[in-house]
């Protein structure tokens, strides 16, 4: 039995053949899925420019899927804060936790979460912003707290709304540690830094008022169906959508194609085996042994597990079987 938390990251993924509506009432009903399955919270991410990805309106997503639920915790994983000014995110996220009190989260991140034309689109200096980061976090404690003077975030101003700091390298450990804030690490699509950025942020954490202790939470692919077989098909999915990526070509989640890794030149292979490196992707038997053995090696405080999977039913069954997984003993082999 697995002894840490977990919860959900989703992209809302527009796949082939469907649009962001949809994307967004099935994350909605994601939500109240893994709601009932008992996961601690529900993330969404801020993508911009991307086919593939419907929750760019990060916290209008969130409130259409805090209407839809009732006790899970809900929050941004993250919102790119150099996109925006301190003010209107303290707004934003005021509103929600005035609207579903006790029940938001607020993560932070410094990349723009696009490519470089598109955060040229949103007003953004690319020069400065992203070292502005440190100061804006600040900024935005400031106004939940109604240090900033006359100006004042309502909602926003009193309200008790945690703070998380988001990365894929040592500088978000770094912050994290030195503001005393809860600290994710993007272990799901960059988990290069990872062990280097856990240590730097444990070794060097300070206290707050929000944190008594460093408190880390990874993210991690979980893909999960009745044999490896069928999960290994499902992950063809994500599998084509990081190829297209990288390659600068992002589109719509494709459906899964069997083979697919197969085809691919030896180092595209070797890049998906990289970045997908924090994955459980299998049977319940077989992703419980791979998460417990991410685990026992990085000891996480909590996990933030995402499915990037084309059905929208079998991503469903995916977060139903792995919390079974973790939650059992034992697990009988599949019929």
């Amino acid at each position: 039995m697995l002894s840490i938390p977990l919860s959900v990251l989703d992209l809302s993924p527009i796949v082939e053949g469907s649009d962001a509506g949809q994307s967004l009432r099935n994350s909605a009903a994601l939500a109240q899925h893994i709601e009932r399955l008992g996961y601690k919270r529900f993330w969404m991410a801020e993508h911009h420019s991307m086919p593939g990805i419907a929750s760019a309106a990060t916290a209008v997503a969130l409130a259409f899927v805090g209407s839809k639920t009732s006790t899970i915790r809900m929050g941004a994983g993250g919102i790119m804060l150099p996109n925006h000014s301190p003010l209107i995110i303290a707004e934003q996220f005021g509103t929600l936790e005035s609207l579903f009190p006790g029940r938001v989260d607020l993560g932070l991140g410094r990349a723009p979460g696009t490519d470089q034309a598109a955060a040229y689109a949103m007003r953004r200096n690319l020069a400065s912003d992203a070292n502005q980061f440190p100061n804006d976090v600040l900024e935005l404690i400031g106004y939940f707290r109604g240090e900033n003077g006359r100006v004042r975030a309502i909602p926003g101003e009193g309200l008790d709304i945690p703070i998380w700091i988001l990365g894929s390298s040592q500088f978000g450990a770094q912050l994290a540690a030195m503001l005393g804030l809860p600290y994710a690490f993007a272990s799901h699509f960059a988990p290069q830094m990872m062990m280097e950025a856990i240590a730097v942020y444990r070794q060097q954490f300070k206290p707050s008022e929000q944190l008594a202790e460093p408190y880390v939470m990874l993210g991690f692919n979980a893909i999960v169906a009745n044999t490896d077989e069928q999960a290994e098909l499902l992950a063809t999915s994500v599998q084509q959508a990081f190829i297209s990526l990288r390659t600068g070509m992002p589109t719509k989640l494709p459906p899964p194609r069997r083979g697919y890794a197969d085809e691919l030149p030896l180092e595209s292979r070797a890049m998906l085996r990289s970045v997908l490196s924090a994955s459980a992707i299998g049977s319940q038997e077989t992703a419980r042994r791979q998460m417990e053995e991410f685990v026992e090696r990085t000891k996480p405080d909590e996990l933030i597990v995402t499915a990037q999977i084309y059905d929208h039913e079998a991503r469903l069954r995916s977060y139903e079987l792995l919390m079974e997984a973790v939650s059992q003993p034992e697990i009988a082999p599949a019929s």
